[in-house]
């Protein structure tokens, strides 16, 4: 079954370039490694101002966790880019979990 992984984080003003800019140097470096995990897509959605999620999508929960030490690296690459979110959540709000049903608009 389909998985995905999705991280909300808010950025520290002037720091949205360089965050950009590692997601793209992050997947040329390690894609490969992230592809062999079992990811399908990522996507970096900006939410509002300074604040985005990171979106995967994998073929199933065991490849984020085969992944999870690559996901790790770069998070501790970003760390100096993010505002803490309040709340006791700290500096990112991630989930997981495997897809309780999916619809493929196209087809219908």
């Amino acid at each position: 079954m389909t998985a995905y992984n999705i991280v909300r984080m808010r950025v520290k003003p002037g720091s949205e370039n360089a965050f950009i800019a590692h997601h793209d140097a992050l997947l040329k470096s390690v894609g490969d490694e992230l592809k062999a995990a079992g990811m399908r897509r990522f996507s970096l959605v900006k939410t509002g101002d300074r604040s985005y999620c990171v979106l995967g999508e994998w073929d199933g929960f065991d490849s984020i966790v085969k992944a999870r030490p690559a996901m790790i690296k770069s998070l501790d690459g970003l760390r100096p880019m993010l505002e803490d979110l309040g709340g006791d959540l700290g500096l990112t709000d991630p989930v997981s979990g495997e897809a309780a049903a999916e619809y493929d608009m196209r087809k219908h």
